[in-house]
């Protein structure tokens, strides 16, 4: 049985691949606080694989390349006629987040309010038009 409370890393780790890596990269560090691990360019002008850190969490991203194996089997939220997954971020102070975030530019698209369910969240887009939800709900935690 792992005891989670002692984990110092998550063992599941996103991915998203942007038209523009580069720019997401210095967007998702401004507007979500997130910190360069690890950035590879590519050959071509854009980034084979980044990893950017968040608190025990990790993202992982790189350029759209529809020429790859991996690139072949994704498709943009534009191409899919809308998002068909979304990333959900456990943070503490959800409304310096959500101001940070808001005047990054972020399209909030629910705005933030208290849960039933308990925390308090809000669900925005990037700049690439990918769904984030941050909240201080922590699912790990027993209510």
């Amino acid at each position: 049985m792992i005891n989670h409370a002692h984990n110092t890393r998550s063992n599941l780790i996103p991915c998203l691949r942007y038209r523009n890596a580069p720019a997401a990269i210095a967007w998702l560090c401004k507007a979500f606080g997130f910190s360069e691990h690890l950035v590879v360019p590519s050959e071509y002008g854009g980034i084979a694989h980044a990893q950017l850190d968040c608190g025990t969490g990790m993202l992982m991203l790189g350029s759209l390349d529809e020429q790859s194996a991996y690139g072949k089997l994704m498709r943009q939220s534009d191409q899919a006629g809308g998002n068909t997954q979304s990333v959900y971020r456990v943070v503490e102070r959800v409304d310096e987040l959500y101001a940070r975030a808001k005047a990054a530019g972020a399209q909030i698209v629910i705005d933030i309010k208290d849960e039933d369910y308990s925390g308090r969240g809000f669900t925005c887009l990037d700049l690439e038009g990918h769904v984030w939800s941050f909240g201080s709900y922590d699912p790990w935690v027993e209510v």
